[in-house]
Formats: C-alpha cells, sequence, structure tokens
C-alpha cells in the first residue's frame, strides 16, 4: 500500500469512527473512486490534515479502550479491591481504594516509595492494595515470593519498604539481606515461600494486569480509571479526592 492510500485509509477511518455523517451523504451521489479522488485531493491541498487525522483516530481509540477497561475494572473490582489473598496497608476500612501493581527492581516503583508514603501519612482514610507483579527478572520474582511469605511473621509491611529502599539490584542475596536487617526467622522465611497461596497471588496479578492492558510498573488503579506511571503524592491524594 503506498502512501497515498494509507493516508486515505487513515482518512476515512476517521470520519468513519468520529460518527461523521457527511461521507454516508456523500457516497449515495458519488462513486468511490470520485470520493477517493476528492479526498486525496484535500489531503494534498491541506497536508496537516494528516497529522489531525491520526491525532483524532488515536483519541477515538484511546476512548474506547478507556471504555473497555472501565468496564473490566467493573467485572473485577471486588477482586482487585477485597482479594483476602493481597497485602492491605494504610486503613482497612477506608473509603477509598488505591490498587498498585509494582516491582522491587522497578526504579520508579521506588520514587513511588516516598509518594505512597506521604499519602498513607497525610490520609488516614486511605486502602492501599499490593499486587505484586514481579516482571523485571528472576530476582523480582524471588522478592516478591520473600515478601508475601513475610505476612506469616507479621512483617511484609517493613519488608516491603525495606526493599523498595534498597539502593541496588534486587535479586536473592539483597533480598536475604533486607530480611536479616528487619529481623525475619530466614528458615521460616524460605519454608513459607513455596506456599501455594503466593503463586496464587502472582499468577492474578499477571492477569490482571493482561485484563486491564496494563503494560509497566508501577501502575495504580482507582475508582473506574488506572493510572500508568509514577504518581506525585499530590497527584495521589488528587486521584484519592475525586474518587471520594
Amino acid at each position: 500500500m503506498n502512501f497515498l492510500a494509507r493516508t486515505f485509509s487513515i482518512f476515512m477511518m476517521v470520519l468513519f469512527a468520529s460518527g461523521t455523517n457527511a461521507l454516508a451523504d456523500v457516497s449515495k451521489t458519488l462513486s468511490e473512486e470520485h470520493i477517493k479522488e476528492l479526498a486525496l485531493e484535500a489531503i494534498l491541498e491541506n497536508p496537516t490534515i494528516i497529522e489531525e487525522a491520526i491525532q483524532r483516530l488515536q483519541k477515538v481509540r484511546q476512548e474506547q479502550r478507556q471504555a473497555g477497561v472501565k468496564n473490566i475494572i467493573e467485572l473485577r473490582r471486588d477482586t482487585l479491591e477485597n482479594d483476602p489473598n493481597a497485602p492491605i496497608l494504610g486503613n482497612p476500612s477506608g473509603d477509598v481504594t488505591l490498587v498498585e501493581f509494582f516491582d522491587y527492581n522497578c526504579p520508579y516503583c521506588k520514587r513511588a516509595k516516598p509518594e505512597l508514603e506521604a499519602l498513607l501519612e497525610n490520609d488516614t482514610n486511605v486502602r492501599l492494595v499490593f499486587r505484586e507483579w514481579p516482571i523485571l527478572g528472576a530476582g523480582s520474582v524471588f522478592a516478591a515470593r520473600a515478601a508475601l511469605a513475610a505476612r506469616k511473621q507479621g512483617k511484609y509491611e517493613d519488608f516491603h519498604w525495606a526493599l523498595m529502599g534498597f539502593k541496588g539490584r534486587i535479586d536473592e542475596t539483597s533480598t536475604m539481606k533486607v530480611a536479616r536487617q528487619i529481623g525475619l526467622d530466614i528458615e521460616q522465611l524460605k519454608s513459607d515461600m513455596e506456599d501455594p497461596s503466593i503463586t496464587e497471588h502472582i499468577q492474578l496479578s499477571m492477569t490482571l494486569a493482561q485484563d486491564l492492558n496494563i503494560t509497566g510498573t508501577p501502575s495504580f488503579v482507582v475508582g473506574d480509571d488506572v493510572f500508568p506511571g509514577l504518581l506525585t503524592r499530590d497527584q495521589l491524594a488528587e486521584v484519592v479526592a475525586e474518587n471520594r
């Protein structure tokens, strides 16, 4: 397909996607070839129409994706917000639930640490649900399993923040180093890491991320929306306030 044909295709797709009735009316009286000639003539006379058409098409597709995600969130809301196998920080009875998908080797997740801590400190009515989503290698998987296993010793929160605050690559060695520093029983931790509930949590995180079209970390789900990427404490507070 040559450039003009591709351009024409984009132009026509935008017209249909935007609900334009003009094309349908014109098509009743003009042949397909004549319509193509008119469209291409307009494009050649005003090349910026290409950029405008692409932007409109992207907007339409984004709106369609967002509508689809909202529907999926509604269907999976109970699992997202009330999974008994997911760690909850903040106020367990809070009026707004914030769900974070994260990886211990994600630099932006590490940067989100002080932002989330500030949110929880300033707003005592937020439920923060963690979805361990280790997508950055074997070290991330090991750390996620260890963190979830720390629940058996009542130290998930301490372990989580310590891992997020660790400077350097998180792998088996650094994970166990942090575990010792916060006082975890290492032998019990290793045993608890084999609990099937840990595998279930990680697998569910994978499924939810795929369903919600989440492609990177950190990603936050609040209300009916997914917010990909790092959010500052002010942005988090704004999102929470809007949903409240």
